[in-house]
């Protein structure tokens, strides 16, 4: 019902949304004859089906490698999310990952649902690894021992400062940009950008998530870890659970808005990476990749998010179909830009000027605006992200029904009585 209801205060994002659903479906259908094989692209569409999906548009070669780096770090996050593994258990096996994907016969039982599957058969990414060229393989494991350590590191060590935030999200999000620039540069599709871009477009992801999903991590049972620096939110609550409670409503939006300037540091290194990208596929891949762990739908949420008390309250996330539109709209750097942009207008006016870091969240926004206007491209796509007051007129809804009924009949074909 949420979703119909979106779809009628929204209509203009029911096709790409409808278009994307039927993209999905058909990813899905391609999954390769060879056990072992057919077994990650399986794991790849139930752990991330929108990441599978551009994963899939990627050549042959690099689309494998890109397939197995992604479900080896997923397993390697799978143990360190697990609470119910002993410390003295959990940091040896994070330390080690990076031997275990060589052994076919290694398996580590954790997780739950569809990453307990994945752990429990963990032989088949082995196998397919196994199959990789060199450069992929060396490359997967350097990115898998440096991450395994770091997190092994972080089990043991709170997140103080903000320099201890950014080495935590260095090792669980900066380290995945590092890798996946070196499967693009093995490739020979792209050059190899500097550590601190790759670094950043981790950064800036994880940076995001960390923020958008403060609720939900810390009503979380058994308790998990949070990340976010003591170094900001003890500046306005004593406590970082305290920022939930009613009562300190006011300093729990400025400590967010603390947090959301942070994470838009990363913005213009983000920008650099793209806009040297060669290989069309790996753009779109880098620009789009997943519903809510793009480069786009990043600065999307963060623009959604600042100044939002409801990031204490609830669920803050970019509707599905404006996801479905800059999906399918975001086809150059041109299109990135000027989505950057859009969420940058979004954000500007929510910047309350009594906010203790209103000056530095002005800057900040207003130098993404300038490096977006800079590129001259702006005027070489549409304006899709910030519009008017969404409405329907009756024409509109009309059409709506008609093309819903068609579909269902489509769907669900009328089926003869015989008897």
């Amino acid at each position: 019902m949420a979703n119909l209801s979106a779809i009628l205060k929204y209509p203009d994002e029911f096709y790409p949304l409808l278009k994307l659903k039927m993209a999905i479906k058909e990813a899905e259908k391609q999954i390769p004859q060879e056990h072992h094989w057919g077994f990650c692209y399986s794991m790849l569409h139930k752990v991330s089906r929108s990441f599978a999906l551009v994963i899939q548009q990627l050549g042959p070669e690099l689309r494998n490698a890109v397939c197995i780096f992604y479900l080896v770090l997923r397993a390697l996050d799978t143990v360190e999310d697990d609470t119910s593994i002993a410390t003295e258990i959990k940091v040896p096996i994070l330390k080690a990952f990076h031997q275990h994907i060589y052994d076919r016969d290694w398996h580590f039982s954790c997780g739950t649902k569809h990453y307990k599957v994945l752990m429990d058969e963990f032989h088949h990414v082995s196998t397919a690894f196994m199959e990789l060229d060199r450069g992929y393989q060396e490359a997967i494991e350097d990115i898998t021992k440096k991450m395994g350590a770091g997190m092994a590191k972080f089990i043991c060590k709170e997140v103080e400062t903000v320099d201890d935030y950014d080495e935590y999200c260095y090792y669980v999000a900066g380290l995945v940009g590092l890798g996946l620039s070196k499967l693009f540069y093995n490739s020979g599709l792209e050059d190899m950008p500097s550590d601190t871009l790759s670094n950043s477009m981790g950064l800036f992801l994880q940076k995001t998530n960390i923020i958008r999903d403060y609720l939900e991590d810390i009503n979380e049972v058994p308790k998990c870890r949070m990340f976010w620096p003591r170094e900001i939110w003890s500046k306005y609550v004593d406590k970082l659970e305290e920022l939930k409670y009613e009562e300190n409503s006011d300093k729990a939006v400025q400590c967010l808005n603390d947090m959301v300037t942070n994470a838009l540091l990363h913005v213009e290194d983000c920008l650099t990476y793209m806009s040297a990208l060669r290989d069309h596929a790996i753009f779109r891949f880098c620009a789009i990749p997943q519903t809510e762990s793009s480069r786009i739908m990043a600065i999307g949420t963060l623009a959604l998010c600042y100044n939002n008390i409801q990031v204490f309250r609830g669920v803050v996330k970019m509707r599905r179909g404006l996801t479905a539109i800059v999906i399918e709209q975001t086809n150059s750097m041109a299109d990135v830009y000027g989505a950057f942009y859009d969420f940058a207008c979004m954000l500007k006016p929510k910047v309350d000027k009594r906010d203790p870091n209103a000056t530095k969240t002005l800057s900040r926004i207003e130098a993404i605006q300038k490096i977006c206007i800079d590129s001259e491209t702006l005027n070489k796509r549409k304006l899709y992200v910030v519009k008017s007051k969404p409405g329907l007129t009756p024409a509109l809804v009309f059409v709506f029904f008609i093309v819903l009924a068609i579909i269902m009949r489509l769907i669900f074909p009328k089926r003869h009585n015989n008897s």
